[in-house]
């Protein structure tokens, strides 16, 4: 399963590219906003850091504006990625996208229907909103569960899925349980990742009885 940061803030893409663990990024209008800096700058220094694809939303909401938009955002940088949002105005401007040779990802995705639109649409990837999901009472990762199903039946469907509105590290092990090809998620999930504090008393307990022997390593 491939890791995607969900940030607009390059110096903390930037650290994290150093673990070699990013295999992309993604942003949306809200964390552009966050970071108080131009669009078009931002998406070039992310693309810069990281060499997979980079998600950068549209703006226009009407499929000519889409293309028009996407069109001048893939010429940033080969790894864009262009974000369009599922609705029919993002599903023709997805498909004209994709004949162009473009990566583009299909945002706000709620259901499994929608998300085989996008499949059918030619998405590179399709973002189901798991946490957003689950903040309306239901439960976000089954629905990823039902693309996974749906997109394994038809092996003419090459859309990655990509589980997106991850708040959690339960929700990163339920996605890669699942099967989703992707999550994207804030940094702070991804380094929760590595915590565990059974390992934290383990290294404590080591570096005690290392200590003991009074040795050193170099």
């Amino acid at each position: 399963m491939k890791f995607f940061v969900d940030t607009a803030d390059v110096a903390e893409i930037r650290e994290l590219a150093t673990t070699g663990l990013v295999d992309g990024v993604t942003t949306n209008p809200s964390l552009v906003a966050k970071a108080g800096r131009d669009f078009r700058e931002i998406i070039a220094e992310i693309c810069g850091a990281v060499p997979g694809p980079v998600s950068a939303e549209v703006a226009a909401t009407d499929a000519a504006g889409m293309l028009k938009e996407g069109r001048a955002l893939a010429r940033i940088a080969d790894n864009v990625t262009v974000k369009v949002p599922l609705t029919w105005d993002g599903l023709k401007a997805c498909r004209a996208l994709t004949g162009d040779g473009t990566m583009v990802n299909v945002t706000l995705c709620f259901s499994a229907n929608q998300a085989l639109l996008a499949a059918k649409a030619g998405a590179t990837f399709v973002s189901p909103f798991v946490g957003r999901i689950d903040d309306a009472g239901q439960d976000g990762m089954e629905l990823v569960r039902e693309i996974r199903t749906i997109f394994d039946n038809y092996a003419d469907l090459n859309t990655q899925i990509l589980a997106a509105s991850i708040r959690n590290v339960t929700h990163v092990r339920q996605a890669a349980m699942i099967g989703a090809d992707v999550i994207t998620a804030p940094a702070g999930v991804l380094q929760k990742l590595a915590e565990h504090p059974l390992t934290d008393k383990g290294l404590t307990a080591f570096l005690k009885d290392w200590s003991a022997t009074g040795q050193k390593i170099v």
